[in-house]
């Protein structure tokens, strides 16, 4: 017999820890930018990172399974804008291989986490 953890809270949630860890890797590596991308690469990496658990916290305080399934989804679709935008840093010179194969794999974590936690969802419903 498996035990089940009990979540009372989106804290107790592993994906949202581990986003949370992706949003902390991110702005120390995003630090390094040039200064003129302060506006540009290093602020839309930053707002998608934190958009992530972000949306995993308020899609948990909604009433609705369907709700929940929305914010996931766009918590899903933010993580997937900041892989881009990391492979983009990566083409620029901007992160070293090294790096930014250590947020993408941060980033894997978390989405197999994330699609976990929907198809569990959806079964749910």
């Amino acid at each position: 017999m498996r035990a089940e953890a009990v979540i009372r809270s989106y804290r107790d949630l592993r994906v949202w820890s581990a986003a949370m860890d992706l949003v902390t890797s991110t702005y120390k590596v995003s630090k390094k930018y040039p200064k003129d991308e302060l506006y540009g690469l290093t602020s839309q990496s930053r707002r998608a990172a934190v958009s992530v658990p972000s949306n995993i916290a308020e899609g948990h305080g909604r009433k609705h399974v369907g709700e929940y399934l929305h914010h996931l989804s766009i918590a899903n679709g933010s993580l997937m804008e900041l892989e881009t935008q990391v492979r983009i840093a990566f083409r620029l010179e901007y992160l070293n291989t090294d790096e930014q194969d250590a947020l993408l794999r941060r980033a894997a974590d978390v989405g197999r986490m994330l699609a976990g936690l929907i198809t569990s969802l959806r079964k749910r419903r």
